[in-house]
């Protein structure tokens, strides 16, 4: 696991937009890992940015999505698939149905996730996974005590997960659907590179955990520790708790040019 550490959120933005410039330069037709929430915004503008100031092209990629609300009809707002709609696809070059999310498949919830680990499979498995980290230490919807080996399934939000996600729905938690469709954390490994994201000191405790922390369930964004190519770019917020922080800025400012992450 390599550990960035930047000053801002929009640097560490520059930093994982390099990493897909580089992919896409040489592979065009890349499979990419899309996260939705307010972690990876930075990201996506600078993506956005690179795309018509500087020529970055999407248009032989594919995407799948991280995760999925079950239950909201096509077209809802608050469904992921039109986060990245919206933030994303509809700005750059992505071809038409090159985005695929856990919740597009035409079958029965139950069968989603089985359906889903096939459909990765067969575009050849994810390339470049882009991850954002809860204040909890959750990937995707792999909250704590989520099975380290677990593969994309429908699972039940909890009470505080919806509580949590009640504010995107005006407040009530009666709109917040019940269930989810969510990548397993044994399917994130998978992904030739993972780069996961945190700002602020809300998520200081939780990169901690994940980055120096021992390998737990407790701590679902610990099992990156495992990846083979798993890169962590945080802000000095989030950084703030980590013991080695002074290492890391040391080795990253120490690697030789175009070495990229």
């Amino acid at each position: 696991m390599e550990v960035v550490v930047v000053s801002t959120p929009e640097e560490a933005a520059r930093v994982a937009a390099d990493a897909y410039s580089v992919l896409l330069r040489d592979t065009p037709s890349a499979v990419l890992g899309l996260a939705t929430g307010s972690t990876p915004l930075p990201l996506y503008r600078e993506l956005i940015r690179r795309h018509r100031e500087e020529g970055l092209s999407f248009a032989r990629a594919r995407a799948f999505l991280l995760d999925e609300y079950v239950g909201l009809p096509a077209g809802h707002p608050e469904r992921y698939r039109e986060f990245i709609r919206g933030e994303l696809e509809q700005h750059v070059d992505f071809a038409a149905d090159a985005i695929v999310g856990p919740g597009d498949l035409d079958v029965a919830p139950l069968d989603a996730g089985p359906a889903y680990e096939q459909r990765i499979r067969a575009a050849g498995g994810i390339d470049l996974q882009i991850l954002g980290i809860g204040s909890d230490g959750h990937l995707a919807f792999n909250m704590p005590m989520s099975s380290l080996a677990s593969r994309t399934r429908l699972k039940t939000l909890t009470p505080r997960t919806r509580q949590d996600n009640a504010r995107f729905f005006d407040g009530d938690i009666d709109q917040v659907p019940t269930h989810c469709l969510t990548q397993g954390l044994a399917t994130i490994l998978d992904s030739r590179h993972a780069i996961m994201l945190g700002f602020g000191r809300g998520k200081a405790q939780a990169v901690r955990e994940a980055v120096e922390g021992p390998l737990s369930s407790r701590w679902p964004a610990s099992v990156l520790q495992l990846h083979p190519h798993a890169t962590v770019v945080v802000d000095d917020d989030a950084a703030s708790q980590l013991a080695f922080a002074e290492y890391y800025r040391t080795a990253y400012a120490g690697k030789p040019a175009g070495q990229g992450l």
